[in-house]
């Protein structure tokens, strides 16, 4: 963060997270076939933000966030599988409370709207080959509560 003036901050941040979701469940109909079962998880993710900030009192600052995400979903369907890359915007809402020197606790809301991908997959379900072509979408949400030191 750097001061623009007495009552206003900016600054840009990143975040980067290489960890996988949990494992998700989804079920497609297939027309005269029945149905068929797949599974979904993220497997990395990143956001690059722009932040503005108001000091509240003397050691507490309100600020919002907002920028471009990114991450990459991986499905299995069948004997296929795949991976959707999303990129779209993310906001952000937090309260930073500094308790001694450079040391603070934070409480933060994340909104991240990944935005559509259109994926095509072929292989054989039930027995029967297939192919397919789809769009989906993807967002998520966080809230964060922490501790930190400003160096």
């Amino acid at each position: 963060m750097f001061p623009v003036s007495k009552s206003f901050l900016l600054g840009f941040g990143a975040e980067f997270s290489p960890f996988e979701s949990e494992t998700s469940n989804y079920t497609i109909s297939i027309n005269g076939l029945g149905t068929a079962r797949g599974t979904y998880k993220k497997e990395n993710s990143y956001n690059l933000f722009l932040s503005a900030a108001t000091p509240i009192n003397d050691t507490g600052l309100l600020y919002g966030k907002v920028g471009y995400t990114g991450a990459s979903i991986k499905s299995t369907l069948g004997s296929a599988s795949g991976s959707q890359t999303y990129g779209g915007y993310s906001l952000g809402l937090g309260y930073k409370q500094y308790v001694t020197g450079s040391l603070y606790g934070f409480v933060e809301a994340n909104y991240y709207n990944y935005g559509n991908s259109t994926s095509r997959n072929s292989g054989v379900i039930l027995g029967v080959p297939y192919t397919e072509s789809y769009t989906t979408n993807a967002n998520a949400y966080n809230v964060l509560v922490g501790v930190g030191y400003k160096f």
